[in-house]
């Protein structure tokens, strides 16, 4: 297992792994109405910064994966909201609680946004609670960076 604890990213990584967070700040204020907003601007930086530095990619796959978290949650109450105001069904208290719960969801997420994209313009390595164990194991480092595991532990013959 790669640990970014002890890699140190130059400034150019650090603040394109920043602007991983960010970019995810900018698409709520421009989407907020529509989940899928976020995770379209997500996956569009993703894709632009796949070929980068592991640095880079880790936290641009780990913002990817806090939005597509985001969306099922939010995609859920968008429609069930959405159901109430054109459809039959009606407020409720399930209604009243998930709507609650959403928004200390996304609060959350939000401060966690922020607090990930200013450490990790410091070059500090920031590892969500649950998108940072699934990012670890969707996102694997080149076999030609210096804190690949290739380098750290020895091959079988």
């Amino acid at each position: 297992m790669t640990s970014l604890h002890n890699y140190r990213p130059n400034d150019m990584e650090a603040e394109k792994a920043s602007n991983s967070y960010l970019m995810s700040l900018i698409a709520i204020m421009v989407g907020m109405p529509l989940p899928i907003i976020n995770l379209l601007a997500t996956l569009i930086f993703y894709f632009g910064n796949r070929k980068n530095s592991y640095f880079v990619r880790w936290h641009c796959m780990q913002t990817l994966i806090s939005q597509f978290t985001l969306l099922l949650f939010n995609g859920f109450g968008f429609s069930w909201t959405m159901a109430i105001m054109f459809g039959p069904r009606t407020i409720s208290n399930e209604y009243i609680g998930y709507v609650i719960t959403i928004i200390l969801f996304n609060l959350l997420e939000f401060i966690a946004t922020i607090t990930a994209a200013i450490r990790t313009r410091k070059g500090k390595h920031v590892q969500w609670w649950f998108s940072g164990e699934l990012t670890d194991f969707l996102c694997r480092p080149d076999n030609n960076t210096i804190d690949s595991p290739a380098f750290s532990s020895p091959k079988p013959f």
